[in-house]
């Protein structure tokens, strides 16, 4: 504890103002000792771990695991069961999220695929029917998906950790119990709040009074649903740590709990039922890389568009991004351009591999990048929406017929609410995890008396049949969800990952580039001026494209942005500090030390030791 108040305290005394100057551009006047930190806050720095979340709460959770003389694997279960309560509206067990896991003594990277899936009465023919041909965005039962993250949990201990779910669990229930004081106030929503349409959701969040700051919140339902797994596990624990295990995660699956949730479902509209939640598992699989000038860099392979971040780095990889300069016209015109055609090919070539082949032998090829880098002008912004031509890489291959779903006239946008957490232990296991609900409180609907929210991950999908995104029964939708795993010369060198929707991919690549191209360290590469893009298909439905639109920071100077916009870039300006929510960890390959980093933008925290 002591060692987290010296690092707020160092943050607090580090603080910039920013003072306006001449046509937009900003001072930083740094408040104390400017000697001491060029960051808003100093990087968490240690030899032994290194935990960051997007909750302070979260990262003490982990870390007391880890202190507890637990591994990562341990670790990150116990600060994402408490993320899921103190972030509640953007991730918790009723959520879906993906991981990436370097394995220290195995040495080896595994993808950990816990997208939600359709239920099986899931139809592009029953929306059509019954839906008017729509998804409901963010909204109802309709939009949602069997959760996964428990099944995560299950893996992670099952396959890798130490501990019980009893221990690892043990400060969320606590936290749940006894809650936490709120860190600003809260007024009941609007009348128009689709939450108020649920009474489920108006019980659970009390939404007809007001919170005040520092008033203690709970969620004792959240806390009993917990507390059955954990019920589960002592029961069949006798016999070995494994059978509690599978105890507890089968109660929510199979159990009583899944009767519940499958019951709540038929009761109130939904399509999901019994089977829905008994059949589902979370996948291990292998996930997919690249070498960008010596790092390797991996992704999770499917039902995700984290590969799209790949697919940038390997047009870019093609321009001397040092001498354009960090944040340069020429180096955010190349940025945005390879940005634009990597989620052309997002859209049109990612899904569920389960159910389509993704040509990932082309897609991750140097030369298929060096054609795609071609196609960026060098003074002119694309609006258009250009997916490439795989067939033309394989000898004899047919062309891929993949009907394309946007429109420039809908209101699908570009957000979404979720959460991070990443962890490094003492044998170097590191683990980043994306969990989420994709939007506040996912479905609206908190399902029963059992204290969660399903994720809306389902309005994601297309209705358009041969989409490679086209909703079908128990198919996984394309999700924004992603982190990044960076290994150099075998060993882990970062993590890194960021809510925020389709904008995700943007937010963890220029993390890496700001490190890997322009030396910074891991604080100052998440603190550094964002920029992100709307020029492809939005996930959510209607699959909204707003051509050549592109946002950036306002630290990013005027005489940059007039360049940007006299080469067409459709430009829109937002405040200092309001693009993404970062976080990441850093190993060095020199000493092998530690360093976290948290953005100042949100209540993110980082510890090491």
């Amino acid at each position: 504890m002591k060692r987290l108040g010296l690092i707020l305290a160092l943050a607090v005394s580090g603080m910039p103002a920013l003072r306006a100057q001449s046509e937009g551009t900003y001072e930083r006047v740094v408040v104390g000792d400017p000697s001491r930190s060029r960051t808003v806050a100093p990087a968490a720095r240690g030899a032994r771990h290194a935990v960051t979340s997007m909750s302070m709460y979260a990262t003490l959770a982990a870390e007391q695991i880890l202190l507890q003389g637990g591994n990562a694997f341990d670790a990150i279960v116990a600060g994402q069961a408490v993320l899921g309560f103190t972030l509640e509206a953007s991730n918790g067990i009723g959520g879906d999220a993906v991981l990436l896991v370097y394995d220290a003594r195995e040495k080896k990277v595994w993808s950990i695929n816990a997208e939600g899936t359709a239920p099986k009465l899931a139809t592009i023919e029953w929306y059509r029917q019954h839906q008017n041909g729509k998804i409901p965005v963010n909204d109802s039962l309709l939009s949602g998906t069997v959760p996964g993250v428990i099944d995560a949990w299950y893996i992670l201990l099952s396959r890798w950790g130490t501990k019980t779910f009893r221990e690892v669990l043990a400060p969320a229930i606590d936290l749940a119990e006894s809650g936490y004081p709120l860190a600003r106030s809260r007024r009941p929503p609007s009348a128009n709040s689709p939450l108020r349409k649920y009474p489920s959701s108006v019980r659970l969040l009390d939404l007809d009074r007001s919170w005040k700051e520092g008033e203690a919140y709970r969620n004792p339902d959240l806390a009993r649903t917990l507390r059955r797994l954990v019920e589960a596990e002592q029961q069949a624990g006798r016999q070995n740590r494994e059978a509690g295990l599978r105890a507890a995660r089968d109660r929510f699956y199979k159990g009583d709990i899944a009767r519940e949730m499958a019951a709540f479902s038929e009761q109130n509209g939904g399509l999901f039922r019994y089977d829905d939640f008994a059949s589902y598992t979370a996948k291990v699989e292998e996930p997919i890389s690249i070498d960008y000038r010596g790092y390797a860099v991996y992704k999770n392979p499917s039902a995700t568009q984290g590969p799209a971040e790949l697919f940038a780095l390997n047009i870019l990889e093609g321009y001397d991004l040092k001498s354009l300069g960090l944040n340069s016209a020429d180096y955010l015109h190349a940025s945005i351009e390879a940005m634009k055609l990597a989620m052309a090919d997002r859209d049109t070539y990612l899904g569920d591999m389960d159910f389509i082949k993704i040509p990932y032998d082309v897609l991750l090829s140097k030369s298929y990048a060096e054609e795609r880098r071609k196609l960026i002008a060098k003074d002119r912004s694309s609006i258009e929406f250009r997916p490439g031509e795989v067939e033309r890489f394989i000898s004899g291959a047919k062309p891929v017929d993949r009907p394309r779903d946007l429109t420039i006239r809908g209101d699908g946008d570009h957000e979404g609410d979720t959460s991070y957490i990443a962890v490094v232990d003492q044998q170097r296991n590191a683990i980043t995890f994306t969990p989420s609900l994709h939007s506040g409180y996912g479905t609206k609907v908190a399902m029963g008396n059992l204290g969660f929210f399903l994720n809306c991950r389902g309005d994601y999908f297309s209705l358009t049949p041969g989409h490679a995104n086209a909703l079908e029964p128990g198919k996984r939708p394309r999700s924004t969800l992603q982190g990044t795993l960076v290994l150099k010369d075998g060993k882990p060198f970062l993590l890194a990952g960021s809510p925020g929707g389709d904008h995700q991919c943007m937010m963890t690549m220029q993390t890496f580039l700001n490190i890997v191209e322009f030396g910074m360290n891991v604080q100052e590469a998440i603190e550094a001026p964002r920029w992100t893009t709307n020029s492809f298909p939005s996930s959510p439905f209607p699959h909204t494209m707003h051509p050549g639109e592109s946002i950036v920071e306002d630290r990013i100077p005027q005489s940059v942005r007039a360049v940007l916009v006299r080469r067409g870039h459709k430009l829109f300006v937002q405040g200092p500090w309001s693009i993404g929510s970062n976080a990441a960890i850093m190993v060095d390959p020199a000493s092998g030390t530690l360093s976290a980093g948290a953005d100042p933008r949100v209540h993110a925290a980082a510890l090491a030791w």
